[in-house]
Parts: structure tokens; C-alpha cells; sequence
């Protein structure tokens, strides 16, 4: 009778979750509802936020409706905005972590430098030594989290304040200095207005042109709250309306849906055509790759701040950083007090710098060296019991991170649940499944806008795109139940 009882117990795993952006949060709050709860949350810094703590610059706004840019359990009545600012974000994400009991959970100041895996355990090790073993590691690491500096030649010889926009130095007064951002992407778009009201001149230097949506930032007034308060039903309906329009129409646009994507390459177009009024310098910032090949920015402020007489748009290429400024193709120095990096991130990098072993002792540096490759966007073939969140693959193309994890983090439970129940002690990609898939992404690649003649962070090294190339519909579809069949499971004696 005992033994039987044990036997049909559940197990209880141990788990250690690191990063405390919004998929870390709720990942820690899903594993404990579903009665997971020896949990080990690791955070690198000293609060939670992941890209809404780092990111601190002018205009910082997401480009999600906020109120669709919320956990489905905690909708939010109190957003100030249609795209609401990274600060307000932010308070958000502490809000949920306090509210839910994550934030005392969380070990901060716990970089973790490594994470070993071995007959079922992995062993991870934090920059200040300490060391936890787990049944399973969930990576919720982010994305667009290490800050790339371009390459270019004597960028460490310039006198003035420099720093990328991942990176705001607040201490620098922009007040009528003459300031030089480089780029002109989603990050840019959302700076350079701000930065152009101080500079005293203000000069851009653009690499490609990008197609801008032109939605304006709604305010909504203390009543629209008030009445999302009073009426719940009216703020989900909202929510509802967001995401029927983003999968619908968005999407669609960019996944090979041809009356979508004339839909918004015609907004895109007509955008720049009524907004930019100097024929020279439209044409400077008109693409020559179709909508929506890079990500599309949804911005109404940035046209109007490149036409203004304290700002010039440079599109001759930069040949070199000198002390004094930036000198162009054309032989100009543009002399600057501040120079801004607006140049991006390391998008690839995910868990990376950290030292991750699988089976083995395979690297993951080794496991990526030709092609990094995932199944599901989760599993890594060869690194059992680990989960990347947010992985190659994801829907990340103009939608919610907040939804993409939810869907995963019930995708994760599943699997979970079946090693509560003894039905495997280590789970791994089966080697056929992996190259399945990777067939699969490459077929729906072909009908999408990211192979339309662009670069962009959508591309790895070798140039294909890492999105997911069919619709929202079809990906919640296929990550409602795990395919069983696709991976190998052991069972230690």
C-alpha cells in the first residue's frame, strides 16, 4: 500500500528560472500555481523589468497596445497610453511581481556565469559562487538584452559623451549641444524626437531607411480608466479587438497574405508621401526593400523631427569616428559634443555569454557553431531538461512577448507534468524531429516579407529569417499539446 503510494505521487521538480523580465515573472507565477514551488529564481541585476529595466531612453514606448501588452490573468485599466511608455511598463511588471509574490522570491544580483547538465541534473553556478542543482533550467533570458557596438574604425578615439540607447547616460545635458545619433530603426524613431527638441543641432545618420505606420500615441483620459475599471467586460473586448487585429491584419501582412500586405505597404507609402514634404530628402528615406522585410516601425513624431531646421538626416556613409566627430564617404567631419548608438543588440547571443554544457560536455558555442537551430523554439537537441524561452522561431514579428510565453509556458507544464508522473527522468529533441521542423520553417519562409532584399535582426548569420513564417492561429494550434513522439525520453534506473 505504501509503495503503491509513492509510486503514483507526484514528483516535485526542482527548477531554476533565469531572468525576472516578463517571462521570467510568469513563468515563476505559472509554476507555482500548477504546484511547482521549489523554484530558484535568478536575476542578474537588482530588480525585475528585463528590457523595460535596461532600456531607459527618450521616448522608450513599446509597440504592442499596452493593453494587449498585459498577462491575460492581470489586465491593466490604468494605461496612460495606446503604446505605453517603457517607465509605466516597468512599474507594471514590479506591480505583478509584488501582487503574485514573485519579487521575494527572486535571488538578485545573481549573474549566472554557468550551467552544466548531467544524468538528469544541471548544476548552475552564479558569478558570486554560488551553486543550485535542478531538474530542469528554464531560460527566460530575453532577447534584444546585450547592446551591440558598431565596428567602426576609431570609435574609442572620440572625446565627446558617447553611449548606445541601451545604455542612457542621464548624467549628459543634451540642451543645445550639437549630438549625432547613428541609426534609424525602431529604437532611433523613437529618439530622435525627443533628442531633437534639446540638440542644438541634431544630426542622423542613417545606414537603410525604414517604412513607418503612422498611429499616434493615444492619451487615454482618467475617465477611459475609470470605465475599464467599472467595466472589465469593455477592457477585455478592447484586448480582444487588439489581437483580432494584430493577427489578422499584421500578421497576415508580413507572413504572405497579399490583401494584408498591400493594405500596409499603401499606409506605409502614402505615409511618407503626405509627411515628408522636401522631395530630396523623401526620397532619402524611401526603402527600396518591401514593408514589413524589417521589422515595420509604428511611429507618428519621426518624420516631423528629421524636417526639423536643428536636424540633418546623413545618408553618406560613415568612414570613421575621429575626437572630434563622424567623418562621411564625402569627406565632411560632423562635429558633435554626443554621439548616440542607436546600433542594436546582439539578438543571437539569448542565454549566451554563459558557460551551458549538455550531454557530453557539449557546449552550447559548439551545438550553434553552423546554425542555431531549436525545435519548438524551446528545446536545444542535446541539452535535456532545458527550455529556451523566446527561442529561434517564435512568433516575435510585430505581436505580444506576453502572449508568445503564455502559450509556451503551458507548452512547458505539459512536459513538466508527464515527469511528475514518472513517465521519464531526461527529455531531448529527437534528432529527426529537429531537422522536421527546420524543414517546416524554411518552406513557410519563402512566402514571407523577410526574404524581401532587407538585413535586419529578423536574419541569422547565413541570412534566414528565425521568425515563425505562418500565422498566430496556426502556432497556437500547434503548441497546445507537445508531440510526444518527437522527443526521446529516458528513464534513469
Amino acid at each position: 500500500m505504501n509503495n503503491a503510494s509513492v509510486d503514483t505521487a507526484l514528483r516535485s521538480p526542482k527548477v531554476v528560472i533565469i531572468g525576472t523580465g516578463v517571462t521570467g515573472i510568469l513563468m515563476t507565477i505559472k509554476l507555482r500555481e500548477a504546484g511547482i514551488t521549489d523554484l530558484v529564481v535568478l536575476e542578474k541585476k537588482d530588480c525585475l523589468g528585463g528590457t523595460w529595466r535596461e532600456n531607459t531612453y527618450p521616448g522608450l514606448a513599446c509597440d504592442i497596445p499596452a493593453h494587449m501588452y498585459t498577462y491575460s490573468f492581470e489586465l491593466n485599466p490604468n494605461w496612460s497610453h495606446l503604446f505605453a511608455y517603457g517607465a509605466e511598463i516597468r512599474e507594471y511588471c514590479e506591480m505583478v511581481g509584488r501582487k503574485y509574490g514573485v519579487t521575494d522570491k527572486v535571488q538578485f544580483n545573481e549573474e549566472v556565469v554557468s550551467s552544466i547538465y548531467d544524468k538528469g541534473k544541471w548544476t548552475v553556478t552564479t558569478r558570486k559562487g554560488n551553486t543550485y542543482v535542478a531538474d530542469f533550467v528554464i531560460n527566460c533570458t530575453g532577447i534584444l538584452h546585450h547592446p551591440a557596438r558598431p565596428q567602426i574604425k576609431g570609435i574609442d578615439t572620440f572625446k565627446g559623451a558617447m553611449f548606445h540607447t541601451a545604455e542612457w547616460d542621464h548624467s549628459v545635458d543634451l540642451q543645445g549641444k550639437r549630438i549625432g545619433v547613428i541609426g534609424t530603426g525602431s529604437t532611433a524613431a523613437q529618439v530622435i524626437p525627443e533628442v531633437a527638441k534639446q540638440a542644438g543641432k541634431l544630426s542622423v545618420f542613417q545606414r537603410t531607411p525604414q517604412w513607418i505606420l503612422p498611429l499616434a500615441n493615444k492619451e487615454f483620459s482618467e475617465a477611459d480608466k475609470a470605465k475599464f475599471r467599472e467595466h472589465p467586460n469593455r477592457l477585455r473586448r478592447l484586448r480582444l479587438a487588439y489581437e483580432w487585429a494584430i493577427q489578422n491584419l499584421l500578421t497576415k501582412a508580413v507572413t504572405g497574405h497579399q490583401p494584408q500586405n498591400f493594405l500596409f505597404s499603401a499606409m506605409c507609402k502614402l505615409n511618407l508621401r503626405f509627411s515628408v514634404k522636401d522631395k530630396k530628402l523623401r526620397e532619402k528615406l524611401r526603402p527600396d526593400y518591401k514593408v514589413g522585410c524589417k521589422r515595420i516601425i509604428i511611429n507618428k513624431t519621426f518624420y516631423d523631427a528629421v524636417q526639423r531646421d536643428n536636424v540633418e538626416l546623413v545618408t553618406d556613409g560613415i568612414v570613421e569616428i575621429t575626437p572630434k566627430g563622424i567623418r562621411t564617404k564625402d569627406g565632411r567631419e560632423h562635429e558633435l559634443d554626443v554621439l548616440v548608438l542607436s546600433t542594436g543588440f546582439h539578438n543571437f547571443n539569448f542565454m549566451r555569454p554563459m558557460d551551458m554544457r549538455g550531454k557530453d560536455g557539449l557546449t552550447i558555442d559548439e551545438a550553434w557553431s553552423k546554425k542555431i537551430r531549436t525545435y519548438r523554439s524551446l528545446f536545444m537537441p542535446n541539452f535535456p531538461n532545458n527550455f529556451l524561452m523566446l527561442g529561434p522561431h517564435t512568433p516575435i514579428g510585430n505581436y505580444s512577448v506576453i502572449a508568445m510565453s503564455e502559450v509556451q509556458c503551458g507548452y512547458i507544464l505539459q512536459i513538466l507534468q508527464r515527469w511528475r508522473e514518472r513517465k521519464f527522468d531526461e527529455i531531448d529533441v529527437q534528432p529527426e524531429a529537429l531537422e522536421r521542423f527546420s524543414r517546416y520553417m524554411k518552406e513557410g519562409m519563402s512566402q514571407t516579407v523577410w526574404v524581401g532584399g532587407c538585413q535586419s535582426w529578423y536574419l541569422d548569420p547565413d541570412g534566414d529569417p528565425v521568425l515563425w513564417p505562418y500565422t498566430w492561429q496556426r502556432w497556437e494550434k500547434e503548441m497546445k499539446t507537445p508531440e510526444m513522439q518527437d522527443f526521446k525520453l529516458t528513464t534513469f534506473a
